[in-house]
């Protein structure tokens, strides 16, 4: 009997020693975080928002449906502004089209449109300023590729 409790307790102490083995390799390390895109990403941040619904017909989207959209659009604005800003002098115009962004993403979340149901009103008029500055901002960011 003393026998069998003796390799018991054994083997419970070359089990423990064995997990606890495991528990302390290395493992793999986190590579380096590659950050947020650089500005090169920009253009093609771009042109997938302005292949959105919410952007191509404003008018007739349903307000609440866009709501991801916008989001985009808002961090998208952020992007604008650091490049605007990255230059020697500030790009004004495109800082400019940045702050409209801001300004339709700003109305579209203070009218409540992430649960408006129905076309019409503020929610649609923070579309459509969304839509029209984001083709500036495109229109910019297309001519700074093409002359930078």
């Amino acid at each position: 009997m003393r026998t069998r409790s003796s390799l018991v307790a054994l083997g419970g102490v070359l089990l423990a020693l064995t997990l606890a083995g495991c528990g302390s390799e290395a493992g793999p390390t986190p590579g380096p975080n590659p950050g947020t895109p650089g500005p090169d990403a920009l253009p093609i941040k771009l042109d997938a928002l302005s292949a959105d619904a919410c952007y191509a017909s404003p008018q007739t989207q349903l307000p609440k449906g866009c709501e991801k959209y916008v989001t985009e659009v808002s961090g998208t604005a952020a992007s604008v502004h650091e490049r605007a800003a990255a230059g020697k002098t500030l790009d004004v115009a495109l800082d400019h089209a940045a702050a409209a962004l801001d300004q339709g993403v700003g109305a579209f979340r203070g009218a409540g449109c992430t649960t408006v149901p129905t076309a019409g009103g503020p929610c649609t008029e923070a579309l459509v300023t969304i839509s029209g500055a984001l083709t500036s901002v495109k229109k910019l960011v297309n001519q700074q590729a093409t002359t930078g």
